[in-house]
């Protein structure tokens, strides 16, 4: 009895998710192609894996049996991969990151040319995702590397089981259109009264503005909620509010914006999260050193935690 691997994955997010669908958006698979690689397996297997309840699915008892395997089995994969790896003369790997907009705009497209210059049969692809959804893909081994965000100041508590290397530090900015301001650095209380274009409470970064902004005094008056930094940049060039910047962030700073320091700085740690064995393959050793040295010619200057 032999089983593909591709259909033990699938097995086995159907046993994390609860469910095919969810399985399938995990695995950005459609629903009814998950459905017919487990079919596929059940063949393989020679007895049914899924037994249908009300309107969903569930696993039978020699689904779940697999589906425990499949973890151990999917796991000793990795390991030989690694193993693999390490006795290579030449780094050759196929890796996914996770990540958000400025770094795919600001960072990624130096790290994937060092990359390209120095170990060229590692290919390095990303995937734009919301640093909380990438912890959960991370831990299920849809992605590789994640990169994050920490804030010193509204810290939350780091996902267990995950190794996280700070690769630099960011400091936040006043945008605001052009005009408005004149000279800088600026108070965070004198920007109290003034109209805010601010992703949302749902994010780490909206979250760490908002305390930032109760520890000055007030609470902010959000008129646009966006969570895309270009998108907020372009409605401050429109006169539509102030926002705050990161440094990777003015990649996408029109020129009909006006950025100043703040008098007392906000401070984020940009991070990369991984698996704490991943470290044990030479190509995603390769890989964060490339992001340190990229981050490092940004004038990113982070250490390991």
């Amino acid at each position: 009895m032999e089983f593909a691997l591709h259909r033990l994955r699938m097995l086995r997010e159907v046993a994390r998710r609860d469910g095919v669908s969810a399985a399938a958006r995990a695995l950005h698979y459609s629903p009814s192609g998950v459905s017919q690689q487990l079919a596929a397996l059940e063949d393989e297997v020679g007895a049914p894996l899924l037994e249908r309840v009300g309107r969903g699915v569930r696993l039978t008892d020699v689904g779940r049996v697999l589906a425990e395997h499949a973890e151990v089995i999917l796991d000793a994969e990795q390991q030989a991969q690694a193993a693999v790896e390490q006795v290579r003369d030449t780094l050759a790997a196929e890796l996914m990151a996770g990540v958000f907009s400025t770094v795919s705009a600001a960072l990624v497209p130096a790290v994937t040319a060092d990359l390209a210059e120095r170990h060229p049969e590692i290919r390095l692809t990303t995937r734009e995702t919301d640093p909380e959804d990438a912890v959960v893909d991370l831990r299920h081994g849809h992605l590789d590397l994640a990169f994050m965000i920490d804030y010193p100041d509204a810290s939350e508590p780091w996902p267990s089981g995950l190794r996280t290397v700070s690769v630099g530090v960011e400091d936040l900015h006043l945008a605001a259109p052009a005009g408005q301001f004149t000279d800088g650095p600026v108070r965070l209380a004198d920007l109290a009264d003034l109209d805010w274009v601010i992703s949302g409470p749902h994010t780490y970064y909206g979250r760490a503005v908002r305390a930032a902004c109760r520890r000055a005094g007030f609470d902010l008056r959000v008129t646009h909620q966006v969570d895309e930094q270009a998108t907020a940049l372009a409605m401050v060039a429109s006169g539509a509010g102030i926002t705050l910047m990161s440094d990777l962030g003015k990649v996408f700073c029109p020129d009909t914006v006006d950025v100043f320091p703040l008098t007392k700085a906000i401070k984020r740690r940009l991070v990369v999260a991984h698996h704490p064995e991943a470290t044990r393959r030479p190509a995603i050793r390769a890989v964060l050193e490339s992001i340190a040295a990229a981050a490092a010619a940004l004038e990113l200057h982070g250490r390991r935690r």
